[in-house]
């Protein structure tokens, strides 16, 4: 009998992206129909050929511990990772932190987004992150000068994914002003385009690639006057469309003032709300407003170890499901890259509202999970025809050890994930991503960005 290759001592599979076929078996995997013991998953051209159970390892390629679909961090904004451990001597609140955010926006030009940006992907591919949804709204130059390229920011990203062994949506926002009536402060007139036409003709010019798809964003309801929404809606036809909504009562009670409607229904009445829109955030919602995202089928991405950090407010979570909104998560600004912990704190956060545990199980977390939908992107499962995004997570270390690994998502961390497999490649091996020392590469992108300080 042929023994199995080790994962430890073996140097690894073929690249299966030309045909060839790869074999991994691993002894238990979050299959659709639940977690499952002594599963081969074969892969060719970057998709799951098949799924077998109940079979033994033979000469396939070994993954420890558990084996889950790729994870989908469905709202990111890489340069915010710059300000990790850099704002809380300040206290303040969102908006006192914001004008730090904007500091660091200041800074950066095509070059070092490329540097910042792919060494916070390879941190998000360490955590387990197959696919990230990137709100991009950091366009052009000082002073809103676009570049000779302008879209090179969007290019800057696209590298850094590419780099990073990752798929990106570029979820591209517009931002027009600086609040209800209120014009640009200097920083913001990096993000605006002058006109929706304007930023939609400069989305129009972008390319998908292997690696990269395109979708939209509105910034939020207080960056995108009530005339201009429709355009960007109209714009957006066909692609996955993301939105800041109701973060801070602030802009809820702003936007009352200002159109005598909650940011919600301003969003309905222009033709936002949808099935490929998704809300992110929202944390401040009436019964109305969670009602209307549920008959108008918008997804919601909550954002917990943010939403804390920046002490935002628990959002309703189990209401929207229960509306019928699909639930996904997103790491934001960064103040933590652990996808486990986020859908671990999906749960948490229900239980400090409600008092009561088991609110979600760990199904309804890892689909929030693996939510690639939101991305316009087919959900991430392990069955056949599905791309081969892969994540391991050990069932041997110090937090795992004993646990359930039906229950994985509520013990592990992102220490925790040894394996990430994006389109049937290996990115990351043994917690080790294939760029090498990624601590190293954060700290020599972040550490200029504050030399000044």
């Amino acid at each position: 009998m042929t023994a199995p290759r080790s994962h430890d001592a073996d140097p690894g599979p073929p690249d299966p992206r030309h045909g060839s076929l790869t074999r991994f078996w691993v002894r238990y995997a979050q299959l659709p129909g639940g977690t499952t013991p002594d599963v081969l998953v074969s892969v060719a051209d970057g998709v799951i050929a098949s799924v077998e159970t109940g079979v033994p390892a033979g000469d396939a390629f070994v993954l420890p511990g558990v084996l889950l679909p790729g994870f989908v961090n469905a709202h990111s904004h890489a340069f915010h990772r710059a300000l990790r451990g850099r704002t809380h001597d300040r206290g303040g609140t969102f908006w006192t932190w914001r004008e730090r955010m904007y500091a660091v926006a200041q800074r950066l030009d095509p070059d070092s987004y490329l540097a910042l940006a792919r060494a916070v992907y390879a941190e998000m591919a360490l955590a387990g992150v197959t696919s990230v949804g990137e709100f991009h709204y950091l366009h052009h130059g000082r002073g809103g000068v676009p570049y000779a390229d302008p879209n090179a920011m969007t290019e800057a990203l696209r590298q850094a994914a590419a780099d990073a062994g990752i798929r990106l949506v570029l979820l591209d926002a517009c931002y027009l002003a600086g609040g209800f009536g209120v014009g640009l402060d200097p920083v913001q007139r990096r993000f605006c385009d002058g006109t929706a036409e304007a930023w939609a003709a400069r989305v129009a010019a972008l390319r998908r690639s292997d690696g990269m798809r395109v979708g939209a964003a509105v910034h939020s309801v207080r960056a995108v006057p009530r005339d201009q929404l429709p355009v960007v809606a109209r714009a957006a036809a066909g692609l996955p469309l993301h939105v800041h909504l109701s973060e801070q009562p602030s802009e809820n009670e702003a936007c009352l003032a200002a159109h005598g409607l909650t940011p919600t229904a301003l969003l309905a009445e222009s033709g936002v709300l949808g099935e490929r829109t998704t809300a992110v955030h929202a944390t401040h919602l009436t019964g109305a407003d969670v009602a209307l995202l549920g008959r108008t089928r918008t997804a919601a991405c909550l954002c917990p170890t943010t939403e804390r950090d920046l002490a935002d407010g628990l959002g309703p979570a189990r209401q929207l499901a229960d509306a019928g909104v699909r639930l996904s998560l997103g790491s934001d600004q960064h103040a933590v890259i652990d996808l486990l912990e986020e859908a671990r704190t999906l749960e948490m956060h229900e239980r400090l509202r409600t008092g009561e545990r088991g609110r979600f199980t760990p199904t309804d977390l890892l689909d929030a999970l693996t939510a690639n939908d939101v991305l316009g992107e087919r959900s991430a499962r392990i069955e056949a025809g599905a791309p081969a995004d892969l994540v391991a997570v050990r069932t041997d270390t110090v937090r795992t050890a004993g646990a359930d690994p039906a229950q994985i998502v509520l013990a592990a961390t992102a220490a925790d994930v040894d394996t990430v497999i994006v389109g049937g490649v290996l990115v990351v091996r043994g917690r080790r991503h294939r760029l090498g020392d990624v601590a190293a590469l954060l700290r020599t992108t972040i550490e200029p960005l504050w030399r000044d300080e």
